[in-house]
């Protein structure tokens, strides 16, 4: 059996610490190939990340991702095969998810179904765990599908939310769990169809 290279796009819209953190992971890996880091926000810090570690990033704007065919033709390209986002807060256009069915993925800083649905992303989530008292939280890593955080899960991975616990505790938790099973899911996910 012949393995073929899978190319990977990461869609970002902060700071990237995901991103180059999958960037890392993917350097030098048999299984796959971080191509692009595509961006909706000119001041991201995703950008020097990637530039950082020699990685094509491109800035886009909502009209190219949602009244073009711009963002489409690109990752055809680069002959992209999974997406991945990492911190984007743009809700993926019907024809990104037309053209690449079950392969994009996102990660979710909760247990979803709970704390998830539009407007419920980084500290949001995280105060909204802790207001509601709930004893755990964690990531939950799924593909995307037509509508917020609701495609099928793949992955969770839970922690203990500490009585002392607040937003910024739980937050930092929470990416070590992104950290450390992000990569891992993703290089699963890309040898499960070789």
């Amino acid at each position: 059996m012949s393995y073929q290279l899978k190319r990977i796009a990461i869609f970002a819209s902060g700071e990237g610490t995901n991103a180059e953190n999958l960037i890392s992971h993917f350097k030098n890996n048999p299984n796959g190939k971080i191509v692009a880091v595509l961006t909706n926000r000119p001041d991201a810090g995703v950008i020097h990340r990637a530039e950082k570690l020699n990685v094509r990033c491109e800035v886009f704007s909502k009209e190219q991702l949602y009244d073009s065919e711009e963002i489409l033709q690109l990752l055809q390209n680069l002959q992209t095969d999974w997406i991945v986002l990492a911190g984007f807060l743009l809700k993926i256009p019907v024809s990104l998810i037309r053209a690449y069915p079950g392969h994009i993925v996102n990660i979710h800083p909760a247990l979803l179904p709970s704390f998830g649905g539009k407007g419920m992303y980084g500290m949001r989530v995280h105060e909204s765990v802790i207001r509601s008292g709930e004893k755990e939280s964690g990531i939950s890593i799924h593909l995307v599908n037509e509508h917020y955080d609701n495609g099928k899960i793949i992955f969770q991975a839970k922690l203990h939310v500490n009585k002392d616990e607040n937003p910024y505790t739980l937050a930092n938790r929470i990416h070590e769990l992104e950290y450390k099973y992000y990569p891992e899911v993703i290089e699963k996910l890309i040898l499960s169809e070789m």
